[in-house]
């Protein structure tokens, strides 16, 4: 990468893809002549030699194709490359085609609106101290003066241009008005343009303007350079698919998946379904899919509010895409959608259709829902289209796709799924409910399923959901909370004071609750100030708490008149707050706990070439094996041009994790270059290349086992952390079933295999009054805590209540409950007998005693108690067991 495309890559902060993309500009910026004089054949020539699958510009200019799948990132893409030709080639004149007007729109405020997070030149000094000129179809005859300025004084000028309206303008057989003569110029805007001698060509979703009236208008602008961004490289003509001739790069979706720029696409389908059933009655199969998509949408409801309640992150409401087949089948699906048997007509005001009927009012409010479906204040959870969906529209909380007529064209297809691709979160989190997109497939199914196992396929084989009809539920699942017994108190209390008929009383009692909240408000900050919980009750910290709402309240407008009102409520709360806060704690020191780096690589060794004999292949066995590798493909005529032998090598094994090329690449050099010569001793270079392109998968995997023979790794150290006193008990965020009940923790749950999905409470010594468990064994464990009466307290830890890392920092430890006795704190993990031994239960263990051992350090300094930690497998526990027991035969 040369330095000016680095610095570009690092101050717009380009994924892999982008930056491979700028690479390749560059390179080719350099070789090309960037005149409108070029030769074509030349110019053609120069790409092919580095970029084989560019075959033909297609256009009657140098014009190269770029293919990003959805979502990870074109327009960012085109701001790079504006930037590039800017700052490299001086080229300060680009014309920027869209699709269609939303597009269109879109790349007007991504290319100028500065205080929009997707301003693509945001970090880019030269356009800080200088906006590029941005010149639109709207604006280009009022501001000609300063368009002119512009360009006399060599600031880069953008030219925003929309392919429908010209090719629409075109159609009714009338000039575009871009081409139109002006009088203020003497001549057309276009003609204007097609005279700068340094135009590029910008073309967004270029598959658009492959139709003859486009590629007309096009060629007619005569710019020096074309670059086409697309996610679909092909158009569809006469029932073919048609690919691109001029792609010099492909990143396709599959990839995309795998590096975990865009949602993961899973297919579902009921368990042991027939279609063919419904081939009479094509509506009920209808019906059944959008029953099942919905019941599919609002468990995603439910995870995602509860993935932003456990992690503070913005709300996503996610929505359902249903896809008709025509305007006649659209208002039937609507109509079902809102018929009080449809989960009791709770969707009625909750859908939308949109399609090309749509005219005036309807049209203009359905684009505006369609717009603001993002929006947790617009109601619109389903939206049924047909074939409405194009470019620009690019939403991040589609999460469920129910196509109940299959679209003929494979890029319409392609493209439908695309809407639903883009990351809310802007990446992966981790969690499947955010990270995926499900499509409803259930007559589709095994179509689907066949399409999976092909090497080009966008949908994995590993992604297929089965519904079982025997457990659909009616009922919707909602989000349940269970706060822990301070914060349920408050609650409580809160509404035990709007029942209080007197007006006075009532103020009162409001006044009373809310200084206790001031007072319990200060408790998360305490935790780096004081050494233990107890200290709360000393006069200092007591004097030191009620000079800060002292120092608050007087900075506050609202409290002013009223301090010393306050203080004096407040003095006469705060012992008994801090005594009931005291006695519903259980006193967990804050610790980040996080490991260092790892000392992992391999001992010096020479590789043992004796079992690596290949002989070169056939050229045509050889193209067959490369067709999915674009980059390596040979041809009968001439070979084209590859990397060296031992680079094709090092990147099949820089591929391994245990692999680190920049810690490695001595060791992995030698060992490649020992195999070379081994090749060389009895084929010729071609042969060698010949051998290494055909079996570099087995040759990698061949040395790799070899390098393993002698890996080291000694493991991370966790590093010394800072210790803060204690924390709040965090809230649980669970999923329920709307209309089940919640359990008493004692009754028996029949089938066991359902007690996941079940709340349980009445609870008497915990942290909170409601919990639910994993199995059976940890449900019987909370009954044992329960009935105990060496135990004080105890807790099922929410999932931010530790700061535990392991496996590199990768995951999150969250153990499954903390018991307080007299004598001491128990971090308990119970778990099935059989994986005791794991590796990841022992990592995670051990991550457990790290924590135990400081928290130790630090409480036991403190006039606290000591931390321990049990493992305990599932098969003891049992209902005559004591917590001693456990206590005593399971500490670690």
């Amino acid at each position: 990468m040369n330095q000016t495309a680095n610095i570009i890559k690092n101050r717009l902060s380009l994924r892999p893809p982008q930056e491979e993309s700028l690479n390749i500009l560059a390179q080719l910026a350099d070789i090309l002549t960037l005149r409108k004089d070029a030769d074509l054949t030349a110019e053609l020539e120069k790409v092919r030699e580095l970029y084989p699958t560019c075959t033909d510009f297609e256009w009657n200019f140098p014009s190269i194709c770029f293919s990003l799948a959805t979502g990870v990132g074109k327009t960012r893409l085109m701001g790079a490359f504006v930037t590039y030709l800017f700052q490299k080639k001086g080229i300060t004149n680009f014309f920027i085609l869209a699709p269609n007007l939303t597009v269109y729109n879109k790349l007007i405020d991504d290319f100028s609106n500065t205080h929009s997070p997707k301003y693509v030149f945001r970090g880019i000094a030269d356009f800080a101290v200088r906006q590029p000129k941005i010149i639109t179809a709207d604006n280009y005859t009022w501001e000609f003066s300063a368009i002119e300025r512009a360009r006399e004084e060599g600031e880069v000028c953008i030219n925003f241009f929309n392919i429908s309206k010209i090719n629409a303008e075109t159609r009714k057989g009338q000039q575009p008005q871009i081409k139109r003569l002006w009088e203020y110029i003497g001549d057309s805007y276009f003609n204007y343009l097609t005279k700068l001698e340094d135009l590029v060509l910008i073309m967004d979703e270029s598959h658009h303007y492959r139709a003859d009236r486009g590629m007309t208008v096009l060629n007619e602008l005569n710019p020096i350079l074309g670059l086409e961004v697309t996610a679909t490289p092909q158009v569809e003509k006469s029932g073919k698919t048609i690919k691109f001739k001029n792609v010099v790069y492909e990143y396709s979706l599959a990839k995309a998946i795998r590096d975990g720029f865009v949602k993961e696409p899973a297919v579902a389908t009921r368990k042991d379904f027939d279609p063919d059933r419904y081939s009479n009655n094509l509506l009920e199969l209808d019906q059944i899919k959008l029953e099942d998509g919905i019941r599919l949408h609002e468990k995603t409801k439910v995870e995602l509010d509860i993935y932003a309640r456990d992690n503070k992150k913005e709300r996503v409401k996610p929505f359902v895409l249903v896809v008709a087949k025509d305007t006649q089948h659209a208002a039937q699906l609507k109509e079902i959608i809102c018929s009080p048997g449809f989960f009791d007509g709770y969707y009625t005001d909750k859908v939308m259709e949109i399609h090309s009927n749509q005219t005036g009012t309807e049209k203009e409010e359905n684009i505006q829902n369609l717009i603001s479906v993002e929006d947790p204040d617009n109601p619109i959870e389903i939206v049924i289209h047909v074939n409405m969906l194009k470019e620009g529209w690019d939403v991040t909380n589609l999460y469920t796709i129910v196509p109940l007529r299959t679209a003929a064209s494979t890029t319409l297809r392609e493209q439908t799924i695309g809407r639903g691709l883009r990351l809310p979160y802007g990446r992966k989190t981790g969690n499947s409910s955010v990270d995926k997109l499900t499509i409803m497939a259930h007559d589709k199914f095994q179509e689907i399923v066949d399409a999976a196992n092909k090497a080009d396929s966008i949908i994995r084989l590993e992604n297929i959901i089965t519904i079982d009809p025997d457990e659909l539920e009616k009922q919707r699942p909602e989000v349940a909370i269970s706060l822990s017994n301070i914060e349920k108190a408050v609650q409580e209390k809160r509404a035990e004071i709007a029942t209080i008929p007197d007006e006075t009383v009532r103020q009162k009692e409001e006044v009373r609750l809310e200084v206790r909240e001031k007072i319990l408000s200060y408790m998360p900050k305490m935790g780096k100030e004081i050494t233990s919980v107890s200290e709360l009750k000393t006069p200092e910290v007591k004097k030191s708490i009620i000079e800060r709402i002292r120092k608050e309240a007087d900075e506050s407008p609202q409290y002013r008149l009223f301090v010393e009102e306050e203080i004096k409520e407040v003095e006469q709360a705060y012992d008994d707050t801090i005594e009931y806060f005291s006695a519903n704690i259980i006193e967990i020191p804050r610790i980040m706990l996080q490991q260092g780096s790892s000392d992992f690589g391999f001992h010096d060794f020479d590789l043992d070439v004796s079992a690596f004999n290949y002989q070169p292949v056939s050229e045509d066995l050889l193209i067959q094996a490369l067709q999915s590798n674009t980059r390596e493909i040979v041809t009968a005529e001439r070979r084209i041009r590859h990397e060296k032998p031992e680079d094709i090598i090092i990147n099949e094994l820089v591929n391994f994790g245990e692999i680190d090329y920049d810690s490695q690449s001595g060791l992995l050099y030698k060992l490649v270059f020992q195999l070379i010569e081994h090749f060389k001793s009895y084929l010729n270079d071609e042969d060698v290349l010949n051998v290494v392109l055909y079996h570099k998968m087995q040759i990698g995997r061949a040395i790799y086992s070899q390098m393993m023979e002698h890996f080291y790794l000694v493991p991370a150290e966790y590093e010394k952390p800072l210790v803060h006193s204690f924390t709040v008990i965090h809230p649980h965020n669970y999923i329920k079933l709307k209309h089940d009940k919640v359990y008493y923790f004692t009754e028996t749950i029949e089938p066991t295999r359902s007690i996941p999905s079940k709340i349980f409470t009445g609870f008497k010594k915990s942290c909170h009054s409601e919990y639910k468990f994993d199995s059976k064994t940890e449900k019987d464990f909370a009954i044992i805590l329960e009935n105990d009466n060496a135990v004080q307290k105890w807790l099922r830890p929410a999932k931010e209540q530790f700061h535990i890392y392991w496996k590199h920092n990768s995951k999150r430890y969250e153990p499954d409950f903390i018991v307080e006795t007299a004598d001491g704190l128990y971090m308990v993990e119970t778990k099935k007998e059989a994986d005791v031994d794991t590796d990841d239960v022992q990592e995670k263990k051990n991550a457990a005693l790290v924590y135990c051992k400081h928290a130790t350090d630090f409480t036991t300094a403190n006039g606290g108690k000591p931390w321990h930690y049990l493992l305990i497998p599932h098969d003891v526990v049992k209902p005559n067991m004591t917590f001693a027991r456990f206590a005593t035969e399971f500490k670690q």
